[in-house]
């Protein structure tokens, strides 16, 4: 059966060694999280997912969730319990502001959090995870009664919350939906339509789900200047604050999915169910995007946990498998064979895996904390620097972490041979899951369109030359630090990659808009790339500090090594991803459609 240990030392490094967050005290809800408080949470929350969470993954997933003939759907055995104890906790809270129930904790303890329940189970993880993204969009535009009857429950867990986005016909281009909202005499409004994909659309895990649903009011402008957002509970709330009659939206079916089957993946029917509209009428997509972004960079999260579960349960095997001889002889002579993890290939394939996972832990963490200054600093330029990097990274986030995770995944099942391939050994299921990240929350390509297509351009390019300029500074400031050489000497070709391939974008991408989209994968990755090897340098610099302080020498002496490695192993991919941007569109466009 796998197993996963929440990564808490590890992050605790990265937060307070590589991040420094104690330098942003001076922010709103950071002084509060003292070393002591910090340790104290990551502890917890670690023994929730590894404890609570993580035996149920295995078991959730062979159960999934049942729909009954009434449209109820109960969750798989345990489920409900742990969710409880989620809420029960404190947990869904963290970051939300105090007069609402939460705790005003920054937004960065939430990211930790997300990061150890989805690597101790995705499925289940996703319940809360969907519930604090609509707390997000409501408190930025819900209004004050909405705010005063929805949050203080859903914060408290004894609530959960929704997305509806996709229709059957309508995924990515959300102008083509057809959902309406009729309105009624109360200013309320009746909404009609049918949503699919909609995780944790139906459950027994809370006594009312809040459905934040899009739909176009009748009579409203065709296209996306036409969606509006409206909060539809599934029991409608009455003035006292107690549930009142069951509203007009149902689970018309399950989704039988390739993963997550411990998600109850909904098609929602609505039939004249109540809605109230929330924010301005036709700026729907305004109000949704909190959510979306907030979904993105959560699924970026994702990917990083299955990936960190997946890694974990592979060095497990790894070193107790015992298959062949090491090529420089016997390690373990009085065994039949030596275990595999003495095989380069296996340490190669290990080494990947946990060097892009630490690189990336500390990437979600230091977007996070981005979010945490955007919405938080009282200085203007603070903010506006730090919201630059939020929406540069978020399609990296979600685009590269998603793919790698799930590409990890499938190299940590590699390592069990065959029995990786076999259900009881749950790696599979690592792969199955991790599957979806890449897809839903925006499809891959799509976050890389909108890199490209968006957040390069934006305010005429200065998010990616704020980013360019600050790596560069980071490797002049450190290249005469001998300690430091290994991690800034091979990021300057890597940089000058992305230079490159941003100027070539730049001069080529914009009169013929094929060469954008033949191109904008590999410049997600591209930029990826770059980051985490940022990153790596962020986590040297911190290991080396720590070692002369003559603290924990030899969990410092491995993050060193596992940052070389990702320096001469992993940055080098950024001239292969050059390289094919610069070659454009042409051959890529050149075949007729029938010739496929």
């Amino acid at each position: 059966m796998p197993s996963y240990r929440a990564p808490v030392e590890d992050t605790l490094f990265f937060l307070e060694d590589v991040l420094a967050i104690h330098r942003h005290d001076n922010l709103p809800g950071f002084s509060d999280a003292s070393s002591d408080v910090l340790q104290a949470i990551l502890s917890e929350g670690g023994k929730l997912a590894s404890d609570v969470f993580a035996p149920l993954n295995l078991s959730g997933d062979r159960e999934g969730c049942t729909r009954h003939a009434d449209g109820r759907v109960t969750t798989p055995k345990g489920f409900k319990e742990a969710y409880t104890a989620f809420a029960s906790g404190g947990w869904m809270g963290l970051s939300v502001p105090e007069e609402f129930g939460g705790q005003g904790l920054p937004h960065l303890l939430s990211t930790v959090m997300q990061d150890f329940a989805s690597g101790a189970n995705l499925a289940l993880s996703m319940y809360p995870g969907l519930t604090q993204g609509a707390i997000a969009a409501l408190l930025v535009h819900g209004s004050e009664e909405q705010k005063r009857t929805y949050l203080p429950k859903m914060v408290e867990g004894v609530w959960t919350g929704t997305m509806n986005l996709t229709e059957p016909h309508c995924g990515t281009d959300l102008g083509l939906l057809k959902t309406k909202a009729v309105p009624n005499e109360d200013g309320s409004y009746s909404l009609s339509g049918t949503k699919i994909f909609i995780s944790a659309g139906e459950h027994d895990l809370s006594e009312n789900i809040v459905h934040l649903v899009i739909a176009r009011i009748e009579g409203a402008p065709s296209g996306t200047k036409g969606i509006s957002l409206f909060v539809v509970p599934k029991f409608l709330v009455n003035a006292d604050g107690s549930l009142g009659a069951r509203n007009g939206v149902s689970c018309g079916s399950i989704e039988h999915k390739m993963g997550i089957h411990a998600n109850s993946t909904c098609v929602m029917n609505y039939d004249g169910a109540k809605g109230w509209l929330v924010g301005e009428a036709n700026r729907g997509l305004n109000a949704m995007f909190v959510m979306m972004n907030e979904a993105r960079l959560a699924v970026g999260v994702q990917g990083l946990g299955q990936s960190e579960a997946a890694y974990q349960n592979a060095v497990a095997y790894a070193r107790e498998r015992l298959q062949g001889r090491a090529l420089t002889g016997a390690k373990e002579p009085g065994k039949a064979a030596d275990p595999i993890i003495v095989h380069p290939d296996v340490r190669r394939t290990l080494m990947q895996i946990r060097a892009f996972n630490e690189a990336a832990r500390v990437l979600v963490l230091w977007t996070a904390l981005q979010s945490d200054i955007a919405h938080r600093s009282q200085d203007a330029a603070e903010r506006q620097a730090a919201d630059d990097r939020l929406g540069l990274m978020t399609p990296v986030v979600k685009g590269v972490l998603t793919d790698r995770g799930f590409a990890n995944a499938v190299e940590a099942q590699q390592m069990f041979g065959g029995h990786g391939y076999v259900e009881e050994w749950g790696m599979s299921q690592f792969v199955r899951d991790a599957r979806i990240a890449m897809i839903y929350e925006g499809a891959n390509g799509i976050q890389a369109m909108d890199l490209i297509g968006r957040k390069l351009p934006k305010d005429g390019g200065r998010a990616m030359m704020a980013f360019l300029t600050e790596v560069q500074t980071f490797i002049k400031d450190h290249d005469e630090d001998e300690g430091m050489k290994p991690y800034v000497v091979p990021l300057q070709p890597a940089l000058n990659d992305l230079q490159g391939a941003v100027l070539w974008l730049m001069q080529n991408a914009f009169t013929k808009p094929d060469n954008a989209g033949a191109g904008a994968t590999d410049l997600m990755h591209l930029l990826g790339t770059v980051v985490l090897g940022y990153m790596w340098g962020k986590i040297a610099k911190a290991a080396l500090a720590a070692k002369a302080e003559g603290r924990d020498t030899e969990r410092m002496d491995a993050k060193l090594v596992l940052g070389r490695f990702f320096m001469e192993r992993m940055l080098p991919e950024t001239t292969l991803r050059l390289a094919r941007i610069k070659a454009g569109s042409e051959t890529t466009m050149a075949l007729a459609a029938e010739a496929f």
